[in-house]
């Protein structure tokens, strides 16, 4: 019994040893994932960056085919606060270039703001 024993814990030291030094069979395997996962995200980023660029392209032209100017695509919005002041000044007889600096807006805005309430039938 003593060298059935002996003879256990022998080979089991010895395969325990081996299995230092045998090839672990899912290394490859896990190395080809990591390969198609790489590549997988880079094939994204570039499939994100041409999308972006047509989508850019796309709105540009949507802006010329209907006639926008894209560079005033993110126009801001005036409040009407802001309006009715810049009307009640035109009505007191400010100059134009005085209600803008007033307001903080553009002479243009200014102007188009006059002709919007004047539209309106606001003016008397």
């Amino acid at each position: 019994m003593g060298y059935l024993m002996i003879g256990l814990l022998t080979f089991a030291v010895l395969v325990f040893v081996l299995s230092f030094f045998l090839k672990d069979p899912y290394k490859e395997l896990r190395e080809e994932i990591d390969q198609l996962t790489i590549q997988q995200v880079q094939e994204m980023y570039q499939i994100k960056k041409k999308l972006k660029v047509l989508e850019e392209e796309l709105l540009v032209d949507g802006d010329r085919l209907y006639g926008r100017n894209p560079q005033y695509n993110d126009k801001k919005e005036i409040h009407e606060i802001i309006k009715n002041q810049v009307w009640s000044l035109a009505q007191q007889g400010r100059e134009t270039s005085q209600i803008a600096k007033q307001s903080s807006l553009s002479i243009e805005e200014v102007e188009q703001i006059i002709r919007e309430f004047s539209i309106r039938g606001m003016a008397k």
